[in-house]
């Protein structure tokens, strides 16, 4: 079981919220998006949901993690998140981490790291950067696998569609 003195360790409870997580990318596939989905608990409970939909609004910030912060702040009736989780299933990019940092987010969870845009442990290791005042725990790597299948999935498709 994984707890806040070894957060290298996945429970299972982070798995029922990636699940979510997972469920609310299967709705950005559906709409012809990256399929990228968040959820925002607190006090185990959901109280923000998104999934990428920077395509069909045509927003620069329409990223799933973007628009579940967004909504849990609109639920707590503040910007800040402590107390809160935020699972993804995609490692977060730069934009989407420094949203998370400014939060005050308690933890982020993923599911497959980014190698090519990850911007908390692949490719800009935001841990590491000097001054940051809020950093969350991170966990990453839940479920992993059924997170890279979804996006491995939906680019092999729009692959096939493009020949």
């Amino acid at each position: 079981m994984a707890n806040k003195n070894n957060p290298s360790l996945v429970n299972l409870e982070d798995e029922h919220w990636m699940r979510l997580a997972i469920e609310q990318a299967s709705f950005a596939v559906a709409v012809d998006e990256v399929p990228v989905g968040a959820v925002v608990v607190y006090q185990n409970k959901v109280i923000g949901r998104g999934f990428n939909r920077r395509e069909k609004n045509h927003k620069i910030s329409g990223h799933a993690e973007i628009i579940a912060m967004e909504e849990a702040s609109q639920f707590l009736k503040s910007w800040r998140l402590t107390d809160c989780t935020l699972y993804v299933t995609l490692e977060p990019c730069l934009m989407c981490t420094g949203a998370l940092i400014q939060s005050r987010i308690e933890r982020i969870v993923y599911g497959a790291k980014d190698e090519k845009t990850g911007a908390i442990q692949s490719q800009i290791q935001i841990q590491k950067l000097p001054r940051i005042q809020h950093l969350p725990i991170v966990q990453g790597g839940v479920l992993e696998l059924a997170c890279q299948l979804q996006l491995r999935q939906y680019f092999e498709k729009k692959r096939h569609e493009n020949e």
